[in-house]
């Protein structure tokens, strides 16, 4: 099949699978879903990032609903993903889409597809997309210009970013952030969140710089991932400006990066930790949180700690949107980045979170690292390794037979407590440490996470299954 979906849409090479008829078909699929379900006249919403094609993309999106007599409201802005789904939400529409890749390299483009409520499309979703575009391929696929659709009503350019913006600023105590006068950088890194997130801060009389912030379809040449490697420059700038705090976002500005004031990069998994916490200790919040198999235990043992559960899931924003759904969770969220709390969108959200932590270190008047150490002093260490892997094909069947068929492990020297196969091989061992095998659902990698109490049993562990799998030395992270 020309298009399929993984755990963060569908995304694919520019020209080689991600094309304009790709986009065409997919799009007609939906609307071709929508109309079935009755829901053509309740309108459909469609927005872009900065990437190379995007604007492009989804005006031939808009076209194809058009044309298919399904009414569509463009954002006619380069928008964060965020954005977009709380437009889904905020104009009671029943599905949505962004043309983005995400935190993919630049030669990426995608389509992530939203449903009502400003959701992640879950699995029964893209596999009822799939199934149409299946039906679809190889017929032609009816449309109506831009300008025709623009004219005939049938096509409408909106722009809800004000709208999204002070939906934070009232989630957000304001007041106690104007009251402590920060220093903050932010770096975009050429993505779509500089607009709304020194909107919000300077709002909040903090004293803001950007780096990073135009658009550049290359990303300056990185990927537009905020890790510990792409942060270089936004680590740079906090210690030579003396700021608070750095913050950045992903190409689409639903993941968040953090260096604290004394330069350290800030792991997603301690950024989601402080802010759970924070939320129980310091807000007086009740509620689990959810995380997915790949993200820190130390959210378990901050629940357990305050009477309340970690609810575990696997990799894919949806998984986690739905568990928070059905358990009234406070917070959910994963390593690499991605993080939501109740009451704003169930789906990532990089400004809203970024915004959250500023106000953490506003209210409680205390640094990042400081905040962290009284949490790690009451439930323990836990210090992850992560590691990915580039295979062939051949090398994809043999590792999968390996681990998902014939089920076999490594000698880890530890006891384990129990295996687990519902995305990919996640061994927990019985001092409480794990470690988890899987191929990524948005790039052409094997991913391995190990978690124990410190980061030499960590690395030793991974180091284990890398050994195992006959991978030693390609580790590319």
């Amino acid at each position: 099949m020309s298009v399929q979906f993984g755990t963060g849409g569908w995304r694919a090479v520019i020209g080689d699978g991600f094309t304009k008829a790709n986009v065409q078909l997919l799009t007609a699929a939906l609307a071709r879903k929508i109309k079935a379900e009755g829901a053509a006249q309740r309108g459909f919403l469609i927005g872009y990032d900065r990437r190379f094609l995007s604007q492009e993309s989804a005006h031939w999106a808009a076209e194809v609903m058009a044309g298919a007599g399904v009414p569509c409201m463009v954002v006619e802005r380069e928008a964060p993903t965020p954005l977009l789904m709380f437009a889904v939400k905020y104009y009671q529409l029943p599905y949505g889409m962004a043309v983005t890749a995400s935190h993919n390299p630049a030669l990426y483009n995608g389509v992530k597809v939203f449903v009502e409520g400003g959701r992640d499309a879950g699995e029964l979703v893209t596999a009822d997309i799939e199934s149409h575009i299946a039906a679809l391929e190889g017929q032609e696929i009816p449309v109506l210009p831009y300008e025709e659709g623009i004219r005939a009503g049938q096509i409408q350019a909106v722009d809800p970013m004000n709208t999204y913006i002070d939906s934070i600023i009232r989630s957000v105590n304001m007041d106690a952030i104007r009251s402590r006068g920060l220093k903050v950088v932010l770096d975009p890194m050429f993505g779509v969140s500089k607009t709304a997130l020194s909107t919000i801060l300077i709002t909040a009389r903090c004293d803001v710089d950007v780096i990073h912030e135009r658009r550049d379809a290359l990303f300056g040449g990185r990927l537009p991932a905020p890790n510990s490697k792409t942060l270089i420059g936004l680590q740079n700038f906090v210690l030579e400006h003396g700021c608070d705090i750095g913050i950045a976002t992903d190409g689409d500005a639903d993941r968040l990066g953090i260096i604290d004031d004394r330069g350290e990069f800030l792991h997603p998994n301690k950024i989601l930790v402080l802010l759970y916490y924070y939320l129980l200790k310091y807000k007086g919040w009740r509620g689990a949180a959810v995380r997915n198999l790949a993200t820190t235990h130390l959210l378990d043992a901050i629940a357990q700690r305050f009477g309340e559960q970690c609810h575990e899931v696997p990799v894919g924003f949806k998984h986690i949107s739905a568990k928070m759904l059905e358990t009234s969770a406070i917070i959910g969220g994963e390593s690499s980045g991605g993080l939501t709390v109740r009451g704003h969108i169930q789906g990532k959200d990089g400004i809203y979170a970024a915004s959250l932590l500023v106000e953490m270190i506003s209210t409680t008047g205390r640094s990042l690292s400081e905040l962290y150490g009284e949490i790690t002093g009451q439930c323990g260490s836990f210090e992850m390794v992560e590691r990915g892997y580039r295979f062939s094909l051949e090398e994809k069947a043999r590792i999968s037979r390996t681990l998902m068929e014939d089920r076999l492990l490594p000698d880890f020297g530890l006891e384990i407590g129990k295996v687990s196969y519902a995305d990919g091989c996640k061994v927990y061992f019985q001092d409480g440490g794990w470690v988890v095998s899987r191929f990524s659902g948005t790039e052409p990698l094997l991913r391995v996470f190990c978690e124990m109490d410190t980061a030499q049993r960590a690395a030793d562990i991974a180091g284990r299954m890398e050994s195992f799998l006959a991978l030693e030395g390609r580790n590319i992270e």
